[in-house]
């Protein structure tokens, strides 16, 4: 049966190649064909080497295929220039970094606000909406905190809440949890499941299986290529990894 859900990222048959030297080609990804659905929650695994952060770049718009395309909303943006490539990470993408990257001068309220300030969007609506996220969030007693003043966990759920500010078309995390310990780690991903339910589309990139298989799919990516795509909730009813 062909999933009535729309696509709202796919790569097509990607390659990416670096020039090392003069003549050292290193072909980070080879032929990578792959579709994020609405509502989907993957995760994206493989060695070191295996094209995780190229791929991770290339979804984030932060770097082009070689060959192949990248569509975001069903266009193609890997051609785009950079500026109009630069409004596509701020309204299509919320990203989520292992490091937080939030402003420390700020407080929680304000840095929510800070996607919105840089398209000069900040206003009363601006306001509430950052209230709400950080409400939804459980920090919404932490409003005029600042980072520093947040736990490692609090300070991931500010991010979260930032990522969500321009309703985009998906969350994309780049080890998410790396940085926090095994408790506060399950928090977030016990938040990003309830996202889930509620519709978020969420891709994440890690190298910790436990993270992966709270995903409903892992793609795992061997020397540039799909290696296979698991099914998570199907692998989990027969016992493991299929």
């Amino acid at each position: 049966m062909t999933d009535p859900r729309p696509i709202i990222a796919e790569f097509v048959d990607v390659h990416r190649h670096y020039v090392m030297g003069k003549t050292n080609i290193v072909r980070a990804l080879n032929g990578v064909s792959m579709q994020v659905r609405k509502g989907d929650y993957l995760a994206i695994m493989g060695r070191s080497g295996s094209g995780k952060s190229t791929m991770l770049n290339i979804l984030g718009g932060l770097d082009r295929p070689t060959t192949g395309e990248y569509r975001v909303g069903g266009r193609d943006v890997s051609k785009l220039n950079d500026d109009d490539l630069s409004d596509v990470r701020g309204r299509e993408i919320g990203f989520i970094f292992q490091s937080f990257n939030l402003i420390p001068q700020l407080t929680v309220l304000e840095n929510l606000e800070v996607p919105l300030f840089y398209q000069g969007r900040v206003g009363p609506e601006s306001r509430k909406k950052a209230e709400y996220l950080a409400d939804r969030v459980g920090l919404g007693k932490r409003l005029e905190h600042r980072p520093l003043e947040l736990s490692g966990g609090q300070q991931q759920r500010v991010a979260i809440a930032r990522a969500l500010m321009n309703d985009p078309l998906f969350l994309l995390a780049d080890e998410a949890t790396g940085n926090l310990d095994s408790n506060t780690e399950r928090e977030i991903l016990d938040l990003f499941d309830d996202l889930r339910k509620d519709g978020v589309t969420i891709v994440i990139v890690t190298h910790n299986p436990k993270v992966a298989e709270r995903a409903d799919h892992t793609l795992w990516l061997r020397d540039g290529m799909v290696e296979q795509l698991i099914d998570n909730r199907a692998a989990a009813a027969n016992g493991g990894r299929s």
